[in-house]
This record gives C-alpha cells, sequence and structure tokens, in this order.
C-alpha cells in the first residue's frame, strides 16, 4: 500500500503547466510545509514536500490556492532519479488523489469571534482545549 495523507501550509504559489498531448492535462506543483507534532527544546520542527497534481485537482489549486494557505492531501509518494554528471540524484514527491482546502491565510488572519471553532483549530491538532457537551447519549 502507497498512502500519504498530510495536512499543511502552501510554501510557494502553485505552478501550473499543461502537458503537450493531443487531450492537454493541467500539471500543478507546490510545495507543502507540515509541522511535526513533537518539538524539540519548545521549537516545532517543520517537513517540507514536493506535491504535484493532475487535471481538474490541478486546475483547482491553481485558481484556488496561494502561498500560505492550509491545505490537506491524499496520495502517494513517487520517487524519480536521475545521473546528473556523473552524481546519482534521487527525488521524491507525493501525487495527489485528493485535495482539500482548509482555510486560507488570508480567512485565518480576518476571522472574528463568531466563527466555526473548525476553523480555528485548523492549524493545531490534537486541538489544546476540549468543550464538554453532556448532551451526547455515550
Amino acid at each position: 500500500m502507497n498512502k500519504v495523507i498530510l495536512m499543511g501550509r502552501l510554501t510557494r504559489d502553485p505552478e501550473v503547466r499543461y502537458s503537450q498531448s493531443a487531450n492537454p492535462v493541467a500539471v500543478a506543483k507546490y510545495g507543502l510545509a507540515v509541522r511535526k507534532s513533537f518539538t524539540k527544546q519548545g521549537e516545532s520542527e517543520v517537513d517540507f514536500f514536493n506535491i504535484t497534481a493532475f487535471g481538474k485537482i490541478a486546475e483547482n489549486a491553481s485558481k484556488y490556492l496561494h502561498k500560505g494557505d492550509m491545505v490537506s492531501i491524499v496520495g502517494r509518494l513517487q520517487t524519480s532519479s536521475w545521473d546528473d554528471n556523473g552524481t546519482k540524484r534521487t527525488s521524491i514527491e507525493i501525487i495527489i488523489e485528493e485535495q482539500h482546502f482548509i482555510t486560507t491565510k488570508r480567512n485565518s488572519d480576518s476571522q472574528d469571534a463568531s466563527s466555526s471553532s473548525v476553523a480555528k483549530t485548523a492549524g493545531e491538532w490534537p486541538p489544546s482545549t476540549m468543550e464538554e457537551d453532556d448532551d451526547l447519549p455515550f
């Protein structure tokens, strides 16, 4: 099984190109910064991933996503290898199968107190506080 699920912020605007085939397909590439769940001496650490999307997913990324926006993706790992002047190079990228818009940087900066708690806690998981609900049947 080759499945990756990540949530993080875009490190750059998606770059979209179209294939040169008879039926051109959109190909979008962008970077994703994902905060690690553990910290080292109080500082959070971040992993950076190269993301590639095709077709409608790529077009939507180009249209609606910008640097700093939070997105959740489901995809698969793909490795590429090449020879660079005698040096063997390898890269790993994530090919998107699903893409979910969580929040935009612009929206999260301008949210007021009446907005939903889901949007407020999208940046931290698990949430630092949980609300008690005595009406739950279990």
